[in-house]
């Protein structure tokens, strides 16, 4: 017992000791409570801050601004409902369009637009620099072209050029006839020697229409054709046949074929008859051919 008192008797160096303690403790308690500190400044960092906002808000902004919807060039005619609410037309300005179009009319200028539809300057300003119209309303070729001299009337024999003496500038006066085809015409008519054997041989030149040779034969003709001895199909060996154009062996083979189990052909059209016959080229097959049966 004597032992466990011994721990709360303290010697007076010891109690003055823990009343200077309890003093000091009062002390600085008094004066965190009673004592303004100065405020630190803070000034800088607010700044800073400021400005950190500022970088974030316009990097918002431009975020927003890509996820805008983007307008592309249109042609106005084919604006529908859903097109004309986004650009901000009314369902008026829009029934006024598509009553136009169902007279199967066209709008072919931004004040036509306006005129047909009713919409307002303001709308018409923000919208028109995306319309787009076809490249021959924007740019209109003359109706007149002087460089196509001839006209699509045909000429009597006599009054049209020879095809085999045509020069690539003659060629081209013919409309739908440039550079590139004048140049295909004479280099296809300069393989063989002497030139074209007739018209026909125009359907050999690689992009040439019908409407476009007929526009050549409108205007020129072969008047002096290259001379060529013809084959009797009834007499012809496959040698004799593969130096006929769009003939081959495998072609000649069935031509020969064909021939022996009809006791031979009286006429050209007997040959469409014949397996893989390109038909489309019959007729200038056919200005290498004679029949003759053999006696």
């Amino acid at each position: 017992m004597k032992n466990f008192k011994s721990h709360f008797t303290f010697s007076k160096e010891q109690r003055n000791g823990i009343f200077l303690l309890l003093v000091l403790i009062v002390v600085f308690q008094c004066f965190y409570f009673f004592v303004e500190f100065p405020a630190e400044d803070t000034s800088g960092n607010k700044e800073a801050l400021s400005e950190f906002i500022k970088e974030i808000d316009s990097l918002r902004l431009v975020q927003l601004e890509k996820n805008k919807p983007k307008t592309y060039p249109f042609n106005p005619n084919y604006i529908t409902d859903f097109k004309g609410a986004t650009l901000g037309m009314t369902n008026e300005e829009i029934d006024r369009l598509i009553a136009f179009r169902k007279q199967n009319k066209w709008i072919n200028s931004s004040k036509q637009f306006q005129e047909v539809t009713k919409v307002s300057d303001s709308l018409l300003n923000a919208i028109s620099p995306y319309f787009k119209f076809p490249e021959w309303i924007t740019n209109p070729k003359p109706k007149n072209n002087a460089v196509y001299i001839y006209n699509s009337k045909p000429k009597t024999f006599a009054q049209k050029q020879d095809l085999n003496t045509a020069t690539a500038q003659q060629l081209q006066k013919v409309n739908g006839v440039g550079k590139v085809f004048s140049d295909r015409i004479i280099k296809y008519r300069n393989k063989f020697k002497g030139g074209f054997i007739a018209d026909v041989q125009l359907l050999d030149v690689y992009g040439l229409t019908s409407e476009v040779i007929e526009k050549i034969t409108n205007q020129f003709t072969v008047k002096t054709p290259k001379t060529i001895q013809q084959i009797n199909i009834n007499a012809a060996t496959i040698g004799d046949l593969v130096t006929i154009p769009h003939i081959d062996y495998d072609l000649a083979h069935n031509i020969i074929e064909q021939r022996q189990l009809r006791e031979g052909y009286n006429s050209i059209d007997e040959l469409t008859k014949v397996k893989d016959f390109p038909v489309n080229k019959i007729k200038i097959i056919e200005l290498y051919l004679h029949f003759e049966k053999e006696k």
